[in-house]
């Protein structure tokens, strides 16, 4: 689905490349999340992916087709949901719809509808983003990413400011919507047990700057609870992961 072919990329600010000559890939309809300390280029990597920065050498494909080429290949969903605050948020949730075209308004309805009903916002289209909780509002931004059409979705730390029970609870959400929807998901961290519990496949960034992604597998299957993470071979790998991010490899 998603692979870095050799790439490289340098910010003007800077002498010194920030991610270098690094190759990775992410297969069709994985979980995968990237973990690694602040500042090491993690959402570096999703900017180079969504074509918001143009990587100095190497190639970045998705289907095996170069992103240059190709438009509406990703849908992305930054750490703060973004809704904006004068549209209802269906109107926020439609957004793609109307930036992609070719749809009656009906038909644009009805689909919008459909998915806020899939995430749990049935009922809540024509309330203002202010009115929901923080749990809701990245459900409604879940909702407007999911209808870019894409089938790679780059989540960067969607759940970072809520709070402690809300992420649990929206983890737990998270997994059934992909379980569903059969995306691919690109999800960054700084939580070693949201990405245990979410992912298939863990990248650890080892070292700055980023030269290669150490691939971890992770150890439990699918459908996954809470008590997963209680497993010896998860709570062995946790303790390894906090190692890798403290270079403190066992």
């Amino acid at each position: 689905m998603l692979t870095f072919d050799h790439v490289s990329f340098q910010y003007d600010v800077e002498d010194f490349s920030i991610i270098d000559d690094l190759s990775f890939q992410v297969e069709k309809g994985e979980f995968v999340s990237v973990i690694g300390t602040s500042g090491c280029g993690k959402s570096t990597i999703f900017r180079l992916v969504n074509h918001l920065l143009m990587p100095k050498s190497g190639n970045i494909l998705v289907n095996g087709r170069n992103i240059r080429d190709q438009k509406n290949y990703c849908g992305y969903m930054p750490q703060h949901d973004l809704l904006f605050p004068w549209r209802s948020v269906a109107d926020n949730v439609r957004l793609p719809l109307e930036i992609r075209g070719g749809m009656s308004k009906a038909e644009m309805n009805d689909q919008v509808n459909a998915t806020l009903e899939k995430v749990g916002l049935g009922g809540w289209g024509e309330k203002s983003p202010g009115e929901l909780s923080g749990g809701m509002r990245q459900r409604a931004a879940f909702a407007r990413t999911v209808l870019t059409g894409s089938d790679l979705l780059l989540l960067d730390e969607p759940f970072s400011a809520l709070d402690y029970l809300t992420r649990l609870s929206m983890r737990e959400w998270l997994l059934e919507q992909w379980e569903q929807e059969q995306k691919t998901v690109l999800f960054i961290t700084h939580d070693v047990e949201e990405a245990l519990f979410l992912s298939s496949r863990i990248l650890v960034v080892e070292s700055s700057p980023i030269t290669h992604l150490k691939s971890v597998p992770v150890p439990a299957g699918y459908p996954r609870t809470r008590d997963s993470l209680r497993l010896p071979a998860m709570l062995e790998l946790k303790e390894q992961l906090i190692g890798l991010l403290r270079r403190e490899t066992p």
